[in-house]
Formats: structure tokens, C-alpha cells, sequence
């Protein structure tokens, strides 16, 4: 009889492997939920790094003082450790799962490339086009007056 139980056991255990899983409701809302980088905070968060991470890239070599300010704004908040406001740098890496500092020497590398090829052979910087747009741009048209108005 051992040898019967010995037997039966493990066809139990492969049976259970395979069989349903039994869950409960606020399990499977879990598992169901919509991505975090669906949500509309994050998502607006997305758009505050992407919008400052082009202004850095877009103003690395500005020759005005309008530009270099705007380097400038953009460069101290990304070194600030400050995590006092919702919408700090630091605040915005760790609710995207993004190192912060892998991010910043990024940055820093990017910045130092493009100044010395800037310096080095008077070459223009590269200015990268980033630019996410979700949902759809309309424009209206007001042609009887002769003016274009974006809505």
C-alpha cells in the first residue's frame, strides 16, 4: 500500500500544477491594471523630463543670453537633489523607475561631447528631436481673414 500512496502523491502534485488557480478579486485587478506609465500623474511626469531633457539638449551651446539661461535652468534642476516638490528630478527619476544619477552622467557625457566637437571643429551641435505627442492636433482654419490659428 506505501508503494500505491508514493504513487498517487506525485500525480496529485503535477494535476495541481496544471490546474486553476484560484484568485481573488483585487488579485486580478492588480494583474489587470492599466501600466504606471499609463496614468495620467506619470504620464505628465514623462512630459516635464522629456520637455527638460530637449530644453538641455537644445541649449548645450546657446551663444544668447536667453539660451544660456535656459541651459542653465534646466542643468540645475537635473543636478538638484532637492525632493521636496512632487515635480523635483529626483522625484520624477524614482516614480519612472529611472536611476537618477544614471541619468545625470548621461547627461554630463552627452554635454561634454558636444562641447568639445562644437570647440574642436566648429561643428554644429546636435540638437535631438524629442518630441512625443499622444492624442491627436487639430488646427482651425481661418482663411475668409487670412490668419491660421493652431487649436
Amino acid at each position: 500500500m506505501p508503494a500505491t500512496a508514493e504513487k498517487i502523491l506525485p500525480e496529485d502534485s503535477v494535476s495541481s500544477l496544471f490546474g486553476p488557480e484560484i484568485m481573488l478579486p483585487e488579485q486580478y485587478t492588480d494583474r489587470a491594471t492599466v501600466k504606471p506609465s499609463d496614468r495620467g500623474e506619470k504620464r505628465l511626469m514623462l512630459a516635464v523630463l522629456e520637455e527638460a531633457v530637449a530644453t538641455y539638449q537644445r541649449h548645450v551651446g546657446a551663444k544668447s543670453r536667453h539660451g544660456q539661461r535656459v541651459f542653465q535652468e534646466a542643468e540645475q534642476w537635473v543636478r538638484s537633489a532637492d525632493g521636496s516638490w512632487p515635480f523635483a528630478f529626483e522625484n520624477i527619476c524614482h516614480a519612472l523607475e529611472i536611476d537618477p544619477d544614471f541619468l545625470r552622467r548621461g547627461l554630463e557625457r552627452w554635454k561634454a561631447a558636444q562641447l568639445q566637437a562644437a570647440a574642436g571643429n566648429g561643428a554644429r551641435v546636435y540638437r535631438f528631436p524629442f518630441r512625443r505627442v499622444n492624442g491627436r492636433r487639430s488646427s482651425i482654419s481661418l482663411r475668409h481673414h487670412g490668419l491660421r490659428a493652431a487649436g
